[in-house]
């Protein structure tokens, strides 16, 4: 009982100095709420990317090895390559949130299968390497009453976390301020993101690690670029022509 007493405020602790960043993820995400990208999406990808960072974590409870960190720091790729497609696809993703209408409400289920939602669980992973560093010797060193307490903590301060964010999007000013500069904003803040993570976690120092990322990030942007062309060209093609008189 003991253990479990003391396992909840380690858990609080280990929870909070490991996110406080990714409340103005979160506020940024929920800034973009439309009728594509809905709350539930954001909700459900955050569970999901830090249900994955645990999972990453937990092999250190039972003593063996995971990945070193300059190679968890290759994660910070995805952030780089969401927030470049969200630069290109700007103002196609602008119009066609104008245009389409409220779409019927979901089941949570059908939310998890969303790639909106794999997209905010990508950010959610990829901003975890700092999570992983802690998180492994705190796992380590716990006994099983005291890391199902801790794990019962992270993921309840999960929905605290979001439930925060929307609040705090709600305030007037806040609210103003993220709906007006919120969607050009994102892309270079999830960008900048994944650049962090390159290097906090001491990816780019490795030379190998580092041509591995210049190769990936072009494959990235090549690929982008294709998709957004195609894109284009579509959009030309089912243009309606002038009739001429």
């Amino acid at each position: 009982m003991s253990e479990i007493i003391t396992a909840i405020p380690l858990g609080f602790t280990a929870f909070t100095a490991t996110n406080l960043d990714d409340i103005v993820i979160l506020l940024l995400f929920f800034s973009q709420v439309n009728a594509v990208f809905r709350r539930r999406h954001i909700v459900a990808g955050q569970y999901l990317g830090f249900g994955a960072l645990v999972l990453a974590s937990l092999p250190s409870f039972f003593g063996t090895l995971i990945l070193p960190r300059p190679w968890i720091g290759l994660l910070g790729i995805l952030p780089i390559a969401i927030g470049i497609s969200r630069l290109l696809n700007q103002d196609t993703d602008e119009s066609e949130s104008e245009e389409k209408a409220e779409p019927p409400e979901k089941s949570w289920f059908t939310s998890f299968l969303s790639p909106q939602t794999y997209s905010v669980a990508a950010v959610t992973f990829a901003n975890g390497g700092d999570n992983i560093g802690i998180y492994v010797p705190l796992f380590a060193s716990s006994t099983w009453e005291g890391l199902l307490a801790i794990l019962g903590v992270f993921f309840s301060l999960v929905g605290v976390w979001c439930y925060t964010a929307y609040q705090l999007t709600r305030l007037p000013a806040i609210a103003q301020t993220l709906t007006r500069y919120g969607n050009q904003l994102v892309p270079f803040v999830l960008i900048g993101l994944g650049v962090l993570i390159l290097v906090d976690s001491h990816t780019l120092e490795n030379r190998g690690l580092l041509v591995l990322t210049l190769v990936t990030s072009c494959l990235c942007l090549l690929t982008l670029g294709k998709s957004n062309e195609q894109g284009s060209e579509a959009e030309i093609c089912s243009t309606p022509e002038i009739e001429k008189n």
